[in-house]
């Protein structure tokens, strides 16, 4: 017979696997936008890969930062989900999926949000003045500036609520564990067994 429940598990490793491995790559090229965009800001216009004229560089950086947020929160959820690890077991146990949900998005925010914070925060010093400027030739809002500022208010949001859902689920844990132990009490002795020793019928050794 074949194991429904270790087949489930299986593919949602291999879901949790493939996630983080695109979340990953995808992180890496949205970081080498971000250089091109500091350094060399001209460019980004330009193919990210030649063999692939219509993609702009710039184009390219957005889309990755995306599905790096999408394939990172899903991969964490699913490692939430799992208990994959000794602290991921003791959060994970008894807990909503939907609490798990909002912890891995928090924690995929402060990562990407740190990192868009940092890269706007870089810009200041290369080249101030696009600041002012949209962050995206997608769209006419928001500027640059408006991002920086946006990000560095997801960044205390989500610390604030991954701290909480953490702490959450190791204040829950003790709290089960503390109802569920058992105090061993010292059972009195029956009427039949004091009199039986009274008697000496029963060595009390």
């Amino acid at each position: 017979m074949i194991d429904v429940g270790a087949t489930v598990g299986t593919r949602r490793l291999a879901v949790e696997a493939a996630a983080l491995g695109i979340g990953y790559a995808s992180a890496l090229c949205w970081a080498s936008v971000a250089l091109v965009g500091t350094f060399a800001s001209d460019r980004l216009s330009s193919p990210y890969w030649p063999d692939l004229a219509w993609l702009r560089t710039d184009t390219t950086g957005e889309a990755a930062f995306v599905l790096a947020a999408v394939c990172l929160a899903v991969s964490r959820y699913l490692l939430l989900r799992r208990g994959g690890g000794a602290a991921e077991r003791r959060l994970s146990a008894g807990r909503p999926a939907w609490v798990a949900a909002a912890q891995a998005v928090a924690e995929t925010a402060t990562l990407l949000a740190t990192a868009a914070f940092a890269y706007l925060s870089l810009n200041t010093v290369t080249h101030y003045y696009t600041l002012r400027i949209e962050l995206t030739h997608l769209l006419p809002w928001p500027s640059e500036g408006t991002v920086r500022v946006i990000a560095l208010g997801i960044c205390a949001v989500s610390v604030a609520a991954t701290r909480y859902l953490r702490s959450a689920g190791r204040d829950g844990e003790r709290a089960v564990l503390g109802h569920g132990r058992v105090r061993q009490v010292e059972q009195p002795a029956t009427d039949s067994d004091l009199e039986a020793r009274l008697s000496g019928r029963v060595d009390p050794r």
